[in-house]
């Protein structure tokens, strides 16, 4: 499958069925531009009989029937007409008589001119069309299939004006077109092949250029990561071995003295007060490194972790609990994604959401990891997109999309929220 979404097979084929496509097309434009073609040499070659062979071996008398100057006509002239796929030559009168014919059994009969050859009489100019074989006058080519015929005018020696017909075998326009396919057929696919192969190359220097340059930017975006994790790091380091054991030492050092006997009760009440806010403060603090980077945070390790995550919930009378199973083997990349979505989830709803409970769930299902939260908070309506402290769960969906995982929102107004990632589970 991914091949078929390479954009370089995807061009290919575009590019095959843009190519059968300009072929098919190419085909139709040639046989109308063979048929044109022909049509105008048949035109061309019926002027040239009429004015250089009929009109000056025309004798006197045809126009009459005569039948002395029918048959000078058959010696002196006829014999020369027959060039170039002539299949029929007529000579009519004005009338539609037929005054000459090289089917002698249609000379003196009379038959209604066409349009076209009105046309062609009057106007003095040469038509070519499409004969129509079942006309009375052309039941001599009835069977031989497509005719096309041209009708030009001519003088006679009287100066009476004549209609010269003359009927070309269909086959003059297929011959014709071969000859155009023949010359320019290689032609046209050798250029567009060209262009096609051309194109591939270039599209596969692109893609590769931008398969590269998406392998940086994941790989800049990975080390980005990593070096926040490390500075996350050192900075719960530094916070644990300086400050939270300075505290600590403090907190003992005012509880030991509240204890004392030899200080008034007022003064160890004092002192009391300052333990027990020196062990709040040691506590957040603990909250906040495990915020920063927790301990440990492994397939193993993920339970303990969440745990300490939800630890300031109770301080803010919400009910919060974390169920992890089935979660062996995860590898240590969506074990860490799994706890950054989870820890901005959780953020959200203690600050955000107004909850009484909090549900933090991680399992494995068909070989995925599924990280559920969910609150009993005031909710929100995710098609209006406004609710306070999503936008860092939005952020992450770079990282989501690079680890082919999906997260989904689901919330509504006084309905609490859900919030659902799906990622692969890897091997540890």
């Amino acid at each position: 499958m991914s091949a078929l979404r390479s954009p370089v097979v995807l061009f290919l084929a575009t590019g095959l069925l843009a190519l059968v496509v300009i072929v098919v097309g190419t085909n139709q434009l040639s046989s109308d531009a063979a048929a044109d073609e022909a049509v105008a040499d048949a035109r061309a070659t019926s002027e040239l009989l009429a004015k250089s062979v009929v009109e000056p071996g025309m004798p006197r008398g045809l126009v009459a029937l005569d039948p002395g100057a029918i048959d000078r006509f058959d010696r002196q002239v006829g014999h020369r007409l027959w060039v170039t796929d002539v299949d029929r030559v007529k000579i009519w009168r004005a009338d539609g008589t037929i005054l000459w014919s090289d089917q002698r059994e249609l000379i003196g009969d009379r038959f209604p001119l066409d349009d076209e050859a009105r046309e062609a009489l009057e106007q003095d100019s040469t038509v070519a069309e499409i004969s129509n074989l079942r006309r009375p006058e052309n039941r001599y080519e009835w069977g031989k299939g497509g005719l096309l015929e041209v009708y030009t005018r001519i003088e006679s020696p009287e100066k009476e004006p004549l209609l010269f017909e003359v009927y070309y075998s269909a086959e003059t326009i297929t011959d014709r077109q071969d000859d155009i396919f023949s010359q320019f057929r290689p032609i046209t696919l050798t250029a567009l092949g060209l262009v096609v192969l051309v194109a591939t190359g270039l599209l596969w220097a692109l893609t590769g250029r931008l398969r590269r340059s998406g392998e940086e930017r994941e790989r800049l975006l990975q080390a980005a990561v990593d070096a926040s994790d490390a500075e996350r790091v050192r900075i719960a380091r530094d916070l644990h071995d300086g400050v939270v054991q300075d505290l600590a030492g403090a907190t003992f050092a005012v509880s030991a003295l509240a204890r004392s006997t030899e200080l008034p009760d007022q003064a160890r009440a004092t002192l009391a007060g300052a333990s027990q806010s020196l062990r709040a403060g040691m506590r957040g603090l603990r909250s906040l490194m495990v915020e920063i980077y927790p301990p440990d945070l492994d397939a193993d390790g993920l339970a303990a972790a969440l745990d300490d995550l939800l630890a300031p919930a109770a301080a803010q009378g919400v009910t919060a609990s974390a169920r992890v199973a089935d979660v062996g083997g995860a590898s240590d990349h969506s074990i860490a994604l799994v706890w950054r979505v989870a820890q901005e989830a959780v953020r959200n709803a203690l600050r955000h959401s107004g909850a009484s409970n909090l549900d933090v769930d991680v399992a494995r299902d068909d070989g995925r990891l599924v990280l559920t939260v969910t609150d009993d908070g005031r909710g929100f309506d995710p098609t209006e997109d406004r609710e306070p402290g999503h936008f860092g769960l939005r952020g992450m969906g770079g990282l989501i999309d690079e680890a082919g995982g999906r997260l989904d929102v689901r919330s509504a107004p006084g309905a609490g929220t859900t919030i659902r990632l799906e990622v692969d589970g890897g091997h540890g």
